[in-house]
């Protein structure tokens, strides 16, 4: 049976949703930071480290391991990010983690305003096509790529779940994925992206974050840093220890938000000033769905707002269903 991949390579988090035809796809969230081996610090205990170690041009890498854990290491948050060793990096893992020697298809994503070139979308198709030597002893054979909006995921991921799919080709939905790097949003009518109501903000997770380790100083006299706040989002801690003592993250992230969510909206507003006939559905999707929800029910009070579950997947969900044979247009 064909086998395929949707795989998220975000700036924080990796999402892999993966398996045959008509069978129930795995799903695996990694943190996604990459460097080269001598960059990951020395274990002083012996506690499992799933951290995977591959090939990225021509070096070795490890891969999928959490950003504050690399030392003498700037993190990619820049729009050149697919360009990069560690985006190979993270590519060869997912593929490592197929445990396949052939991946039939691989459908993956880009920020929106990146999607919008089509030079940039091809070239990436392009790299992340035919064969990879993803470890001096593992070579992995790509047979097919695609490279839709990112939050485009999320819609196919509705469309593939919905009880009444058909219903949605004439349902206006606004799908809004707030990532680590950028807030993107597609606005798809009678099943077509309209690329003037689409769109990128790079008021995104990271900023928030950053606010919220300033307040957290501002209350509490230490840094705690965007790093450790990322990684206890990942985990689901609404905790982190400064000073021996723990913190509740919780009324920071909440006030951050209030901050930087609102520059992102406004953007997104502007986006939509062409269209008269309005919002009919908002889909969150992503792994900050969860700090815009009270400002998207505000904005479109008449409009049905949906969180998928697990909304960290959704896209890459979305990926995976729109690879399969016959579902591509």
């Amino acid at each position: 049976m064909p086998f395929g991949m949707g795989i998220d390579i975000g700036y924080s988090n990796i999402k892999l949703v993966m398996g045959e035809v008509d069978a129930a796809p795995r799903l695996q969230l990694r943190p996604a930071g990459a460097a080269p081996v001598d960059r990951l610090p020395e274990r002083m205990n012996a506690g499992d480290d799933d951290t995977l170690r591959v090939l990225a041009n021509n070096e070795h890498y490890a891969a999928c391991v959490s950003p504050e854990r690399l030392q003498n290491w700037n993190r990619v948050l820049h729009e050149n990010y697919p360009g990069t060793a560690s985006y190979q990096a993270l590519y060869h893992a997912a593929l490592l983690l197929s445990e396949q020697q052939k991946v039939d298809w691989v459908v993956t994503g880009l920020p929106v305003s990146q999607w919008l070139d089509q030079a940039r979308r091809t070239a990436l198709a392009e790299r992340l096509r035919g064969e990879h030597a993803v470890t001096p002893k593992r070579t992995v054979v790509v047979e097919q790529v695609r490279v839709i909006p990112q939050p485009g995921g999320g819609y196919l991921d509705l469309l593939a779940q919905h009880p009444h799919p058909e219903l949605l080709n004439e349902t206006r939905v606004l799908v809004i994925d707030p990532g680590f790097f950028s807030v993107d949003w597609v606005f798809v009518v009678d099943g077509e992206i309209r690329h003037q109501s689409s769109g990128t903000s790079h008021q995104a997770t990271s900023v928030l974050l950053e606010q919220a380790s300033r307040l957290i100083t501002a209350d509490h006299g230490g840094k705690v840093g965007r790093e450790r706040l990322e990684n206890a989002l990942r985990l689901g801690k609404d905790q982190v220890v400064l000073f021996g003592q723990p913190i509740d993250t919780r009324p920071y992230l909440e006030r951050a938000g209030q901050r930087t969510v609102g520059i992102a909206i406004t953007a997104l507003q502007e986006s939509l000033r062409n269209e008269t006939q309005g919002v009919d559905m908002v889909l969150l999707v992503g792994g900050g769905a969860g700090f815009f929800e009270t400002a998207v029910r505000q904005l479109f009070p008449g409009s049905q707002v949906l969180l998928p579950q697990e909304p960290v997947f959704a896209n890459a969900r979305g990926f995976w269903y729109f690879g399969q044979p016959g579902r591509q247009p």
